[in-house]
């Protein structure tokens, strides 16, 4: 009598568990993608521990594909986990006693399906992981989630079944891998080139003339040296009489900026204010910061007034987050003096 081999637990719910983890991977990117879609602040524990967080990755250009697109990066990981999904789940629903042979092709091609899925998703997640602590400098809770995942895919995609022939996993990881990294590198080139803003510096290469003669900020955020507690990094761009007049009216208005010194995106709000504007805005009571580590912390009124991210501006009663563009600022606060503001984002 010949006894039949048991098969392995893992091979028999390798599919389930990752069909499992693609669906966390898919709840959190959609969370990522209506944020980013809506602008709003995502809940990082990174930011509230007073670093760079969640929002500084997704507002960094690495954050849109392609770079500038406004497409957001996190609707594509969405793409991809349902994917995963899809290929895990599909061969399932064919019952095998009524379609063996069907049901083992599907398996064949879907399991190849996860293999390609799986290592493309670990490449590109490892060259997000590596912007995010030497670039960005910032740490994402969901970034490193999602870069979880991935690799948890390849390791159950590689040991979920039986794999006749290991070379073809080795060959397809290394065409796949170099097809990926190409790919990302290509679609990233451009940031970096051409000098973008660094944070506390301003140079001709800095900046892009856009329309109107404006200048647009395209930053890469990132810190240079430690921001001071009392005023954060050093303001290097000049103000017009625009700026000057509109920080004027935004005081008499009773606008409220809540911020944190720390916060890269509120140094950008300060550079497209430029210093003079800047100091119009500090010298006031417009501005509140939010960082308890700072002499002028009050980060008790910042969580009264129901402050998630920074910067956020409450003009009328209503909440603008992020970082906000001038003529923006003079259309919600009915500005009419002059507008011809030097710089945008």
């Amino acid at each position: 009598m010949i006894r039949r081999r048991s098969t392995p637990w893992i091979h028999r719910y390798s599919r389930i568990i990752i069909a499992a983890i693609a669906g966390l991977g898919t709840l959190t990117t959609a969370y990522l993608t209506y944020e980013k879609l809506t602008k709003g602040t995502v809940a990082c524990i990174a930011e509230t521990a007073g670093k760079a967080g969640c929002n500084d990755v997704l507002s960094s250009p690495w954050a849109e594909i392609p770079v500038g697109s406004g497409i957001p990066l996190p609707i594509y990981g969405l793409l991809a986990y349902l994917s995963m999904v899809i290929f895990a789940l599909l061969p399932l629903a064919i019952k095998p006693e009524e379609n063996k042979e069907q049901r083992k092709k599907l398996e064949n091609v879907t399991w190849l399906l996860l293999l390609v899925g799986a290592i493309a998703m670990t490449v590109f997640s490892s060259y997000l992981m590596f912007v995010m602590a030497f670039r960005i400098q910032a740490v994402c809770p969901y970034c490193i989630a999602s870069a979880t995942f991935s690799l948890s895919f390849l390791v159950l995609t590689i040991i979920g079944r039986s794999w006749e022939d290991f070379g073809q996993i080795f060959f397809t990881a290394i065409i796949v891998g170099m097809v990926t990294l190409i790919g990302t590198l290509g679609v990233y080139g451009s940031i970096g080139k051409g000098g973008k803003l660094e944070l506390g510096k301003v140079s001709p290469e800095a900046v892009q003339i856009g329309k109107g003669g404006k200048i647009l900020f395209d930053p890469t955020p990132g810190k240079v040296g430690e921001p001071n507690p009392e005023f954060g990094w050093e303001i290097t761009t000049t103000s017009g009489d625009a700026e000057i007049q509109l920080a004027q009216h935004l005081v008499k208005s009773g606008a409220k900026e809540y911020s944190a010194f720390w916060c890269p995106h509120c140094h950008e709000q300060k550079l497209i204010f430029g210093k003079e504007a800047e100091k119009v805005l500090s010298e006031s009571n417009i501005k509140v910061e939010c960082a308890a580590q700072s002499p002028k912390g009050k980060p008790q009124d910042c969580q009264a007034a129901g402050i998630k991210g920074f910067p956020t501006w409450i003009i009328n009663g209503k909440q603008y987050s992020g970082v906000q563009n001038l003529d923006e600022l003079a259309k919600v606060t009915g500005y009419t003096g002059p507008q011809n503001f030097k710089y945008f984002k």
